[in-house]
């Protein structure tokens, strides 16, 4: 832990100066403990408010600061500043990076291969979570590291898909490299919003990390999230927009991703859906529209793409997602072959639907659906509906 930690956590922490701010204030004096020092008059000269300037100089502020490394401890988290060697060198290109990064988890090791943001809408379609699951679970499978924002929805779908790549790769060598995540919050560290995803963020935190530039209790205000979209274009190459509505969030992240230089990639949806106004616009302005995990590789650099796709795995032949060459070598009773052929990736079935549908009795149902479920081709939804899995 460097010396003067407690120096970038108080700078951070300073209520009046944004990252753009810190940077040019760390750019003309040398370092946080020197803006610290720094005279009024000197302060005042680079724009800051007397207000600003009062609380640099208050001594409390650093208390505050060495109060929350002791917090950050007892959290099993660090803070990366902008000079430290494990900051994302892509982060630190964009035009306001974060001085400092509150992390959980391994970001040096989940950046340390291609980086990918996938987002979309909290209100999402079936389709939708199936698309980003899949597709996410593809792309971490074949060495990329998933990026999100943990929220409900395509983001929280995002995330699951690259973890399920971690199970599917166990006793592979490519394990090691599989399922690898970061989850970009916009709370302090030590709060999980939506409550209902704690498990999920322990499990992207094992897996990658999660990471916050805001300080430790900074609670979910509304205009702390699109801000923070800036860091999950920044962290990657490219941003994949799943479903997205007209005025989305999603598609604040793909114009900052356009302003930042990266790559924009867009899954086309139904075109009386109002989620997939987004997708459908960005493919129509230029971005690339997405069917399988390869459409996205093919853009990497020439090196990176020849690494993964010249690696003879499953399913990386004909661009399909690397688990289907399983499921054929599956048999299916033909109960279960009955109820699969009934069965769609987009539009949920009721197990009452399917009763009706496939003359089976309710034993025989639900023991071809209870088949189907443990051989990984149907997920069961709330409210005792299937899809099949993508």
């Amino acid at each position: 832990m460097r010396a003067d930690l407690a120096d970038w956590i108080a700078l951070n922490m300073i209520r009046g100066i944004g990252p753009r701010t810190a940077n040019q204030l760390i750019d003309r004096f040398g370092s946080p403990a020197q803006v610290f020092a720094a005279s009024r008059l000197a302060l005042g000269k680079e724009g800051l408010k007397p207000e600003t300037i009062q609380e640099l100089h208050n001594s409390e502020i650093l208390d505050k600061a060495n109060a929350e490394i002791e917090r950050l401890e007892q959290l099993n988290a660090s803070v990366i500043t902008i000079e430290d060697e494990d900051y994302p060198p892509l982060l630190r290109e964009i035009h306001d990076p974060p001085i400092a990064l509150y992390v959980r988890g391994d970001l040096k090791r989940a950046c340390a291969q291609p980086c990918l943001a996938v987002v979309g809408s909290r209100r999402c379609s079936t389709y939708g979570i199936n698309s980003a699951q899949s597709l996410s679970r593809d792309l971490a499978a074949n060495g990329l590291t998933i990026i999100s924002g943990m929220a409900r929805g395509i983001d929280a779908a995002a995330h699951r898909g690259a973890l399920e790549a971690v199970r599917e790769a166990k006793g592979e060598a490519s394990g090691e490299t599989s399922g690898l995540t970061i989850a970009v919050v916009g709370t302090g560290l030590e709060m999980t919003y939506p409550k209902e995803h704690k498990k999920l963020e322990d499990e992207i935190a094992a897996s990658g990390a999660v990471i916050s530039e805001f300080p430790l209790g900074t609670p979910p205000l509304p205009q702390n999230f699109p801000y923070r979209n800036r860091i999950l274009s920044g962290l990657c190459f490219g941003v994949l927009i799943v479903e997205a509505a007209e005025h989305s969030g999603s598609l604040i992240t793909a114009r900052l991703a356009y302003e930042q230089g990266r790559e924009v990639f867009a899954v086309p949806g139904n075109i009386t859906s109002q989620t997939s106004f987004g997708p459908n616009f960005l493919i129509k302005d230029g971005a690339k529209l997405v069917q399988h995990w390869r459409d996205v590789v093919e853009e990497l650099p020439r090196d990176l793409k020849e690494g993964i796709l010249g690696v003879n795995r499953p399913g990386r032949d004909d661009g399909q997602s690397n688990v289907q060459p399983m499921f054929e070598t599956v048999a299916l009773s033909d109960d279960e072959r009955r109820i699969f052929d009934l069965l769609t990736a987009d539009a949920p079935s009721h197990v009452d639907q399917l009763l009706i549908s496939s003359g089976m009795n309710s034993s025989d149902l639900m023991t071809a659906l209870l088949g189907l479920e443990m051989k990984d081709r149907i997920k069961q939804l709330p409210g005792k509906s299937f899809i099949k899995r993508m």
